[in-house]
């Protein structure tokens, strides 16, 4: 999977030092989250209006937030009555699914060609992750 490659080549610190940047986004959309369904007690219309707000709002993307919306609607009609209690286990699943299908089939392998330089690499990342540092 494209990921192995990922853990390979973070050092045990290097590692931290991203969760650690990362753990402030996360914060943020888990407090965004719950704010957008305090009070309410089952996972209807509004809720996934004020969930794909959050997404949104999140930087997760338009399509990739109405997929995620689409498989949270299916799960909600197949199961009938889902409460808000439950949401951020289903989004947790519902997100790494579409991660795992995403890269299915990708290359496992990376690596920079040696026979030409330079060559242009692009780092993304949300704000605050520690690209730079990484890169440096």
């Amino acid at each position: 999977m494209a990921f192995e490659f990922l853990k390979n080549i973070f050092s045990k610190e290097k590692k931290e030092t991203l969760n650690k940047g990362l753990e402030k986004s996360k914060n943020s959309f888990f407090d965004r989250l719950g704010k957008a369904i305090i009070g309410k007690s089952k996972v209807d219309e509004e809720v996934l209006d004020d969930l794909e707000e959050v997404l949104i709002a999140s930087d997760v993307g338009v399509n990739t937030t109405l997929k995620i919306i689409d498989r949270i609607e299916a799960r909600v009609a197949k199961d009938k009555y889902l409460g808000t209690s439950e949401l951020n286990k289903i989004l947790r699943e519902e997100i790494g699914s579409l991660l795992s299908e995403t890269h299915t089939g990708e290359a496992t392998d990376f690596s920079l060609p040696t026979d030409k330089k330079p060559y242009v690499m692009m780092v993304v990342g949300v704000n605050g992750a520690g690209k730079t540092t990484t890169i440096g």
